[in-house]
């Protein structure tokens, strides 16, 4: 039986902090909110001398005594020492001299709301697309995962109405009531376990079916990070249960759970696992996924965790929603004190409130060169390095909780995790067992070059708590599979990014141990968490537009994508910092109230697929694994795969100019003109005809031509990226292009 490794589960995406701290709107244009921090006064405050004018004695000489009420916000009594006040960016550079100050900063913009990454992706109760899509009423998600825990909150039908007549699924959860208007169906699909149920034994299913459409939970936390309202993206949606995993699945199991998901009736199909790209008459979840998008449904998948080689994109058909991993705004800070005050910032989701940081002795399992398993502190090697009591500095390998369960059983102290160079700035926030932090790569080569300067390297771990408002997000994550796709290299994969890095989901048992606190969540990371989020849109878009077909539906979400992160830079690449490529990015982060108002959408029939298929020449029988029926190619046309009307363009270009036509469709205003915006892509010439497009009316379809030419004096690189966008006086209509240079033809 072939099996499948669930592609990296990871987490779904709760946050919000418990205090909003507003910068003040400052008196004059260059005045500025900063919290300024400051050492501990020497002795206690005198009566004569109160704490607020302790606080004053710190405004520059140049503030006039009389203005000090107007510029003070906040004298800091048992949170911190220290105060707020409206300052300028001189005065603050003059306050530095004084004896006594730490630092001073503009405060983040933190603030009490919903699931943070609904938030992030824009949808706010009560207004918006939310509003305007029912928050996903009515529409079915099948989930194809590792089972649910149905008596989770998240999971309650409060709100939620009963299922759409077209319901044809079963509910095997025992007893039978534990279904409802949310979980309307659940059966069970691993041959090796016949006894088995749906309930989920992993944890993955639930955190995955949770971030697609869990209801409303109030005070979702871990150790009260990330605290407030859970809820899913389409949190009023339907869920049917396919369980087709337990640790591992098999295709078999999987294209059984496919099966019964389009027989069962339902809109949107969202399955976390997937294995390495091939033919896909001979990859089941694309043959599955090609009869669902036949019956109208939507299928959603993960690209896979291998980032960031090229070429490691899953799940990779055009039929497939293909969704990579990004971050969000929001980091669970956690830091590592080394011995020398240097201090390095990283996330850790464990944060007991009583816990006191303390320094202990730094040790690193792998300067044993011996052994090539003792830099991830495997049990053999901890044991061997004498961890016990001690900060222990482990190169991330194991998933990081596994890691810390193995230093903790070994009698460590404290743990530091820190990156392999492939995964450079991606960093997690995950509920350790014991004092943790997860570092970059970066910050790992400065604690080995700490640890080599000093006979008694220490460390301490410090938790800082939620902080919201980092402007480079999005960014990529370091493990999202990159494209180009080896099955079809005409089109471009992964499609689209989601947030995917410490996202906080709905999790079987608590997580939080020796608290009062006991609350059902956790954080994961990866693709998986990613995949649910695009599903959660695309049940809000079939709600609000019934009629769109999955490749409509595609297309929407594709084309309004954002290119930049929240700072208007082009997002990032977290294994290095550099803007990242087409191949990581697709069409780029997906922004749900855009795709609900598109202005033209690249629809696809399902008969195009046959001219298409057929180019990638595959014999009739292959051809005919996917449609279930005889086909003939030598009677049907042929088209390159890079002719289908894909919302993209990945090209593969030689010597030879190549011209392909796309076709969109008005589902914007009656009349309406667009023209033509090409960013070029570097050694390519990119020419539109025509490059003007008039409509008359909804639903009217015009195509237009590109060609390609290979410029004779590009640069010599393997590939290029630019864009295609067409732009009216409401709409914004873009469409990424990779180019893939044949070296042997280069010019």
């Amino acid at each position: 039986m072939a099996l499948m490794v669930i592609s990296t589960l990871f987490c779904l995406f709760s946050c919000c902090v418990l205090a909003t701290i507003a910068r003040e709107v400052p008196q004059k244009s260059n005045l500025e909110t900063y919290i300024v921090r400051l050492e501990p006064r020497d002795g206690p405050v005198t009566e004569s001398e109160d704490l607020e004018s302790w606080h004053r004695s710190f405004l520059p000489a140049t503030i006039e005594s009389t203005n000090y009420d107007s510029r003070m916000v906040y004298s800091y009594r048992n949170v911190m020492q220290g105060f707020a006040a409206k300052l300028s960016p001189e005065e603050v550079k003059e306050m530095q001299k004084k004896k006594g100050f730490i630092s001073a900063r503009p405060p983040e913009r933190l603030s009490l709301h919903t699931t943070h990454s609904p938030s992030f992706l824009g949808l706010q109760q009560n207004v918006g697309f939310w509003k305007d899509s029912n928050y996903g009423k009515g529409v079915i998600i099948g989930i194809l995962d590792s089972g649910i825990t149905p008596d989770h909150p998240s999971f309650s039908d409060d709100g939620i109405l009963p299922p759409p007549a077209k319901w044809k699924g079963k509910c095997e959860l025992r007893p039978a009531s534990l279904c409802n208007n949310k979980i309307i169906g659940a059966q069970h699909f691993i041959q090796d376990d016949q006894n088995g149920t749906s309930a989920d034994e992993t944890g993955h299913g639930t955190h995955t079916a949770s971030t697609a459409a869990g209801n409303f939970v109030k005070g979702a936390n871990v150790y009260g990070n990330a605290n407030g309202t859970a809820a899913g993206v389409a949190p009023l949606a339907h869920l049917a249960i396919y369980k087709v995993c337990s640790t591992v699945c098999s295709e078999s199991d999987v294209l059984a759970g496919i099966d019964t998901a389009i027989e069962d009736g339902v809109d949107v199909i969202s399955i976390s696992l997937g294995g390495t790209s091939k033919p896909f008459y001979d990859n089941y979840v694309p043959l599955g996924a090609y009869s669902a998008m036949e019956k109208g449904i939507f299928v959603s998948c993960s690209a896979g965790n291998e980032g960031p080689d090229y070429f490691s994109v899953g799940n990779d058909a055009p039929w497939i929603l293909t969704v990579g991993a990004s971050t969000m705004d929001r980091k669970i800070r956690a830091s590592a004190m080394l011995g020398n005050n240097k201090k390095l910032e990283g996330e850790s989701a464990f944060q007991p409130k009583d816990y006191a940081s303390t320094m202990f002795p730094l040790v690193y399992p792998g300067s044993n060169k011996s052994d090539p398993f003792a830099a991830y502190c495997f049990p053999d090697s901890l044991n061997n390095t004498g961890v016990k009591g001690k900060t222990v500095l482990c190169e991330r390998g194991l998933p990081g909780v596994t890691m810390g369960e193995l230093v903790k059983a070994a009698g460590g102290a404290a743990m530091i995790i820190i990156n392999p160079e492939d995964r450079g700035y991606t960093t997690e926030a995950d509920a350790h067992v014991l004092p943790a932090a997860h570092l970059s790569y970066v910050d790992g080569v400065k604690i080995k070059a700490y640890m080599n300067s000093t006979k008694l390297p220490k460390a301490a771990i410090f938790f800082n708590g939620t902080a919201i408002g980092d402007d480079q997000a999005p960014a990529v994550a370091s493990f999202s599979s990159r494209g180009p796709s080896e099955a079809s290299p005409g089109i471009l994969k992964p499609d689209i990014v989601g947030p995917g890095v410490s996202i906080l989901a709905a999790w079987p048992v608590s997580v939080e141990n020796n608290t009062n606190t006991k609350s059902t969540f956790n954080f994961l990371s990866g693709t998986s968490m990613s995949c649910p989020h695009l599903s959660g849109v695309a049940a809000l878009l079939k709600s609000a537009h019934p009629d769109w077909s999955p490749a409509a539906i595609k297309s929407a979400i594709m084309t309004t994508a954002d290119s930049v992160n929240l700072e208007k830079k082009p997002i990032a690449d977290q294994l290095n910092l550099l803007p990242a490529d087409v191949f990581a990015t697709g069409a780029g982060h997906v922004n749900p109230s855009r795709a609900n108002n598109p202005g033209l959408v690249y629809d696809i029939e399902p008969k195009e697929y046959i001219p298409y298929l057929c180019g990638l020449n595959y014999t009739n029988r292959e051809v005919g694994m996917l449609l279930q029926r005889h086909v003939n190619c030598s009677v049907e046309s042929r088209i390159p795969d890079s002719q289908l009307n894909y919302p993209s363009f990945s090209i593969v270009l030689g010597a030879t100019a190549q011209t392909y036509t796309r076709t969109v469709t008005n589902v914007g205003e009656a009349d309406s003109v667009y023209t033509v915006n090409i960013v070029q892509p570097r050694g390519v010439s990119v020419n539109v005809e025509p490059d003007t497009l008039k409509f008359s009316k909804l639903h009217e379809k015009l195509t237009y031509e590109v060609r390609f030419i290979r410029l004779a004096n590009a640069p010599n690189v393997s590939a290029s990226q630019g864009s295609l966008t067409w732009t009216s006086d409401k709409y914004s209509v873009r469409s990424p292009i990779a180019v893939t240079f044949i070296t042997s033809e280069l010019l």
